[in-house]
């Protein structure tokens, strides 16, 4: 499958405009990552900007303590506008991101950012929507941080991973999801242990199944 075909099916906001989709084909490049590839190291410059094509990336931000909170999920058809900010501004970016499903991208080198939104407003409208979008989602995640109880913040975020993975089974580590929820091991165990006696998850090894 071409990459014009590839782009036309996976991101449809862009696919409105051929000459974007046939302008993105000649400047960029398909690449496949393995789950768990850093895909975007935190303080460093980009090189290239991600649209994801199929798989999962989170986007992760270390807090003073040096643990890393999850602040959103890119999803196919998405792009991470973090990326897009910094390398708008030619700064370093300042969160990490981490594939969570073996993922495709297409990568466009940041040289041709000026390029495509200067020339194509439909470019334009896809950067804007993303960023309302993930602006949306960052403040939903500190709404759950700082004012849900640690139980419901727990909750909602299971909920959260097995709605964006279309699966009933979450296969995480109690540290895993500690550290993307800034808190403890022994905190995240007892609240699992408390949802699954009241009946709406199952818990095994490295595997959490939500029955509600």
């Amino acid at each position: 499958m071409s990459t014009l075909d590839i782009l036309k099916k996976a991101i449809p906001q862009l696919a409105s405009s051929k000459e974007l989709l046939q302008e993105i084909e000649a400047i960029s490049l398909v690449k496949n990552f393995a789950k768990d590839t850093i895909i975007l190291k935190e303080n460093s410059y980009i090189k290239v900007i991600p649209l994801l094509i199929s798989g999962l990336i989170k986007i992760y931000k270390e807090d003073e303590s040096g643990h890393e909170v999850l602040l959103y999920y890119i999803e196919p058809g998405e792009s991470c506008i973090m990326s897009i900010m910094a390398a708008e501004k030619n700064e370093k970016i300042t969160v990490k991101g981490i594939i969570e499903e073996d993922a495709q991208l297409v990568l466009i080198p940041i040289d041709k950012l000026t390029q495509l939104r200067k020339s194509f407003p439909q470019w334009n409208l896809f950067v804007y929507e993303l960023f309302n979008e993930k602006f949306e989602q960052v403040i939903e995640m500190i709404r759950i941080l700082t004012f849900s109880k640690k139980e419901k913040r727990l909750e909602e975020y299971l909920l959260k991973e097995a709605t964006i993975k279309n699966t009933k089974e979450i296969h995480h580590s109690h540290q895993e999801i500690a550290n993307e929820l800034g808190s403890s091991r022994e905190v995240i165990s007892r609240l699992l242990k408390k949802l699954e006696n009241d009946g709406k998850i199952e818990l095994s090894q490295r595997r959490i199944k939500i029955l509600q």
